[in-house]
């Protein structure tokens, strides 16, 4: 396999910047079933920083007042059309509750943020995710509304500014914290990336043929990271991102011919179920084993936040190259 193949596949993107069970869904129903292992549950314990360089300890407000984390992205337009109106609430609860507006940092840049910050004139602190909060919060859709209430646990897991939100807001916003305070909910460790050079291990994934790849020696291995809907829905808000997704998958299957090494495209869960999965697979006719990431975690132990991106290892399981945009 000569790596500079794999880098002339994705010489172009040098300027380029769903639920995982059940069929899918509406992002409302997404949230719902995202939802069903927070609701009531205690609050993540996270320390997050703003673009404009504002500590939030999210930990230290439990027991204080309550927490709205709202999850979007810049190029998500059901996101565009609540951001309006999510600053009209910034504006009426700002005082009471929490409010942090979290760009999920997937296929984003600081200045896509800042601009879509402009746009809209937000107010509230804007984080931008590295792939934990998102984690913790089971995030499935954009938008993903998490409301917390003033005694620290969840109570609202949702996708629209409907009036279930709405009466969910007003509800905590005038809700005194109970007087006990609670245990956090159990916070696992967040690993660093591994970077070039590092060696791979504890890590696995299964493919959708029900295959476990785990990341040690062996045979090269070339890691495509991807969302079906790249191609489609990025069309209109993202043209370039989408292009480079199309020319990745074509010519990466081209690239797979060699046996030398072994592909593997791994999907995120956003706006992503298994059967969605296997929809396109059957549509593009691929040939590459694909496999869904259901958590998130070997986008994160990659480092992974822009899509496409591809992870070479070598045949002693370390990394070799990350060809990203």
């Amino acid at each position: 396999m000569k790596w500079s193949a794999v880098f002339l596949l994705l010489c172009g993107l040098a300027g380029v910047a769903v639920a995982a069970d059940g069929d899918g869904g509406s992002g409302a129903q997404r949230a719902q079933r995202a939802g069903k292992t927070l609701i009531g549950q205690p609050g993540p314990a996270a320390t997050v920083t703003s673009i404009d360089g504002q500590r939030i300890d999210l930990a230290s407000l439990y027991g204080k007042q309550p927490v709205y984390l709202k999850f979007w992205a810049t190029w998500c337009k059901p996101c565009n059309e609540q951001a309006p109106a999510f600053e009209q609430i910034y504006e009426k609860y700002g005082k009471r509750i929490a409010v942090v507006a979290v760009n999920t940092g997937y296929s984003e840049t600081e200045a896509d943020v800042r601009a879509f910050i402009a746009r809209y004139k937000l107010q509230m602190p804007v984080v931008i995710d590295d792939g934990s909060l998102a984690g913790k919060l089971n995030l499935r859709v954009t938008p993903q509304h998490v409301i917390i209430d003033a005694s620290g646990r969840i109570v609202h897991v949702g996708h629209l500014d409907d009036k279930e939100l709405r009466d969910a807001l007003e509800r905590v916003a005038t809700t005194r914290p109970a007087a006990s305070t609670i245990p956090l909910a159990p916070q696992g460790t967040t690993a660093a990336a591994f970077k070039v050079g590092d060696r791979v291990g504890g890590i696995s994934v299964t493919t959708m043929m029900g295959k476990k790849v785990s990341f040690n020696a062996g045979k090269p291995r070339a890691l495509v990271f991807f969302s079906p809907w790249c191609e489609s829905y990025l069309r209109d808000t993202r043209p370039v991102v989408a292009a480079a997704c199309e020319r990745t998958r074509i010519e990466s299957e081209k690239l797979a011919k060699d046996r030398s090494t072994e592909w593997l495209a791994i999907s995120s869960p956003s706006w992503t179920s298994r059967a969605e999965l296997a929809d396109y697979a059957k549509q593009h006719h691929t040939s590459i084993p694909l496999a869904l990431d259901e958590d998130g975690e070997i986008f994160r132990a990659f480092g992974v936040q822009n899509i496409p991106t591809i992870v070479m290892l070598d045949a002693q399981g370390r990394v070799s190259k990350i060809i990203a945009p």
